[in-house]
């Protein structure tokens, strides 16, 4: 059961109507999520590049990508320039941590952590390459 002080923090942080609230409410996998709120609220997601040639926005090996558990960048936490065709490859496992969360299991449990930026690298055509791991850290 999720106590009334979330769900009006809730209504008031999505700028929900009276009207949308209810339907929000009527949602049982809200309720679900919204239990997981304090959990997600002291994760931080971790992508770190661990191979690099040839990226153009300079993203080295050891440079971190830093997401809270809702999977918000952390601007300040995180590398001056951020490529997109990298940051959009850490969507799915930002998604699949997250329902490892919902389903109380550690998401550090994925199997497949690892993913590249969408550029092919200097000898499939492109430019360059970056591979990153996830990892999640209670805090």
């Amino acid at each position: 059961m999720i106590d009334e002080r979330i769900w009006n923090i809730m209504q008031k942080r999505l700028g929900y109507s009276d009207e949308e609230q209810k339907l929000f409410r009527n949602s049982l996998r809200n309720e679900q999520v919204l239990s997981k709120a304090s959990e997600l609220s002291r994760t931080l997601f971790i992508i770190e590049v661990i191979d690099a040639h040839g990226c153009n926005s300079k993203n080295k090996k050891g440079d971190k990508i830093y997401l809270d558990g809702y999977g918000n960048l952390l601007k300040e936490k995180n590398p001056e320039k951020l490529c997109i065709f990298m940051v959009g490859q850490t969507q799915s496992l930002i998604f699949a941590a997250q329902e490892l969360i919902y389903a109380g299991i550690d998401p550090n449990e994925i199997k497949f952590n690892v993913v590249g930026c969408g550029d092919v690298g200097l000898k499939c055509g492109g430019w360059g390459k970056v591979t990153m791991k996830f990892s999640a850290l209670k805090q």
